[in-house]
């Protein structure tokens, strides 16, 4: 009997999982796999993004309220979750840039920070894990740090002599870097609404965007279909009420034509310890085999 398969996304805040790879995980889930998302922190000193929700009330309890959209999220895409317990940095702005509160997650020990996160990976003993570049898909100080410790706790939970009271070690044989935002979708998306003669929404964001710099679709190795799961992606979007209006550029792009012109998420293969022939269609790709033999 074939052993199932285990993925692990490590997320910076509550909604992160649903905008980047939401759609891949729905499709790992129905095929019978255990998909695993890990949220850093919990998403306090996020703003209110939806006007229909901008009240005094849901600004004072913004901790539960996210965390009540994180568990509504996690039930749409049929995801297990766990929170690492950190808190959130947020994202200072500025010039110059004022400090990062004390104790937030971007200041936290980077041993300090994995060490929690490999004793979830050897509880779960995920073989693939899904995480931010060393950019952190943009430079908050979260997604940043959310790289380091997943990268950190990828290398750590396989070594006997690295957190020894984390439990049993376990080696995941796959690391990825999701990237959702490249220069190559959003003109994708940008020519074919002007082509089906509706308004686009990103005329003025591309037209912002510096052309010398390099687009991180050239850094993607492995595009996963999962263009059936787009309408799970979307309602798990909207469970993060707080953060996602439905009236915003997130859905203006009609599902049929991101099936058509857009069906994948992509990802760059980042390690690996089974056998990986580039291009990829599966982030699963090589360990199928390892796990059989």
């Amino acid at each position: 009997m074939v052993e199932k398969l285990r993925l692990m996304a490590v997320h910076a805040h509550p909604d992160d999982e649903s905008s980047k790879g939401a759609a891949t995980m729905a499709r790992y889930v129905a095929e019978g796999h255990d998909v695993m998302v890990v949220t850093c922190t919990g998403g306090e000193a996020g703003s209110i993004l939806n006007p229909a929700l901008d009240r005094p009330e849901v600004l004072a309890n913004m901790a539960e309220v996210r965390r009540e959209e994180m568990a509504k999220a996690a039930a749409i895409l049929g995801i297990q979750h766990r929170w690492l317990g950190f808190v959130d940095s947020g994202l200072p702005e500025g010039d110059p840039l004022p400090p990062l509160p004390e104790g937030c997650f971007a200041l936290v020990p980077l041993s300090e920070s994995t060490a929690p996160l490999v004793g979830i990976i050897r509880e779960f003993r995920p073989h693939v894990i899904v995480t931010y570049d060393e950019n952190g898909g943009y430079p908050h100080p979260d997604h940043i740090r959310c790289h380091e410790v997943s990268v950190a706790a990828f290398d750590a939970a396989g070594d006997p002599e690295a957190y020894p009271d984390a439990g049993e070690p376990w080696q995941p044989l796959k690391l990825y870097y999701s990237h959702g935002f490249s220069r190559a979708k959003l003109m994708a998306f940008h020519e074919a609404l002007l082509a089906r003669g509706l308004e686009s929404p990103y005329e003025e964001w591309l037209s912002h965007w510096d052309a010398n710099r390099p687009d991180v679709i050239d850094r993607v190795t492995t595009r996963v279909e999962c263009a059936d799961y787009f309408p799970q992606r979307d309602e798990a979007l909207k469970a993060h009420a707080t953060q996602i209006d439905p009236t915003s550029r997130w859905f203006a792009v009609p599902l049929d034509l991101q099936r058509e012109i857009w069906p994948t998420e992509e990802y760059e293969l980042s390690r690996s310890l089974v056998d990986s022939t580039i291009p990829e269609d599966d982030l699963f790709a090589g360990v199928h085999e390892k796990v059989t033999a």
